[in-house]
């Protein structure tokens, strides 16, 4: 089992790399093409500074890889593989919301035979 462990290791890298909302926005626009970081930057509407901050943690874990032309340095995806990373993680975020809210109307509905049963009983 530790044989695991590097593998497993390399993962959690890979998932700290995508852990904020910038990164992943960024990956989004990415896997459809590649793009200049000032070009992305007016999309995702964050200054240059701050993307090029967050691309620079893409690029050290190898998920994004760049190409200079003159002054502008375009960013691309890697492995065209994250684009079904990106997409199952949308999916798995969709799931956890229909579930919380079916809980939701589940606890709306309690709440309001909750009220009912009490203004019964007071009256």
């Amino acid at each position: 089992m530790t044989t695991d462990l590097p593998v497993a290791q390399l993962k959690s890298e890979l998932f700290k790399a995508l852990a904020h909302p910038i990164r992943v926005r960024a990956l989004e626009r990415l896997v459809a093409g590649e793009e200049s970081v000032g070009e992305l930057a007016e999309q995702l509407g964050v200054e240059v500074t701050q993307l090029s901050q967050q691309l620079a943690v893409l690029r050290r874990a190898s998920v994004v890889s760049t190409r200079r032309d003159g002054n502008t340095i375009f960013y691309s995806v890697r492995d065209p593989r994250m684009a079904k990373l990106l997409a199952v993680a949308r999916q798995l975020v969709v799931s956890n919301l229909e579930d919380s809210r079916t809980i939701l109307a589940s606890l709306e509905e309690e709440g309001i035979e909750a009220s009912g049963a009490a203004k019964t009983s007071t009256s």
